[in-house]
């Protein structure tokens, strides 16, 4: 089946934002009263909208966090954002040489996805097509947001290939009925990861995107071995 469209996720896949998002996520919540490391919101919450981890923590401790937590972690992931946040090396060249429709499926708020596409210098190469959990009912793992991806760019599930570096994102989209690729090049991934992507669902997985052109080449061919 020919690929129509390929779907980027956000954090660790375009922007090396991961290690910076679990640092404002792990503060804000330890100043809420729920004490938590950056690497264990790394392990928890990876891949995962800030409402579903919201969600999470609120059903363990049995009460409700405040109701603009989200924002919260939004503004302290920005200003993190304004001095630390990096592309992911090599991912320009690598979106520059795919000749295919792209858009971006992300777990980040819209405002946190614009921002750190910008600080990053990839906005220009997305924009408009920048898609975010807030925009659907379940995030991921479910499929929701990427069938929402697949029909705004009025394309069908089975012709998209998926970029994604959490097991809940390979999950959502394979259960969407996407091909997907696992990318674990990025400074937050651990030992073992490219083995849980494939176990997740990931057809193919990588830690270079220089290797990424030719690996849509190799799908877009159907030589991908799912």
């Amino acid at each position: 089946m020919p690929v129509d469209l390929i779907i980027f996720d956000c954090d660790g896949v375009l922007v090396d934002s991961e290690v910076i998002s679990c640092r404002a996520h792990a503060d804000v919540l330890t100043r809420h009263g729920y004490p938590i490391t950056s690497e264990q919101v790394l392990v928890r919450f990876l891949g995962v909208s800030e409402k579903d981890a919201r969600l999470m923590v609120e059903r363990e401790i049995g009460r409700s966090l405040p109701g603009d937590l989200e924002q919260q972690i939004s503004a302290a992931t920005l200003r993190f954002y304004a001095s630390d946040l990096q592309p992911i090396t090599h991912v320009a060249a690598a979106i520059g040489a795919i000749d295919l429709p792209k858009c971006v499926a992300s777990s980040g708020t819209p405002e946190k996805i614009t921002h750190g596409l910008t600080c990053a210098g990839l906005y220009d190469l997305l924009a408009p097509h920048i898609f975010s959990a807030s925009q659907v009912a379940r995030g991921k793992p479910a499929p929701d947001l990427f069938l929402f991806a697949a029909t705004q760019m009025k394309v069908a599930p089975e012709r998209c290939l998926v970029i994604e570096d959490s097991v809940p994102g390979v999950t959502g989209a394979h259960a969407a009925g996407m091909t997907v690729l696992g990318f674990h090049g990025g400074s937050h991934c651990p030992p073992g990861h490219a083995e849980r992507l494939r176990a997740a669902g990931a057809g193919l997985t990588f830690d270079d995107m220089r290797q990424l052109p030719e690996l849509v080449r190799r799908v877009a061919l159907d030589t991908l071995a799912g």
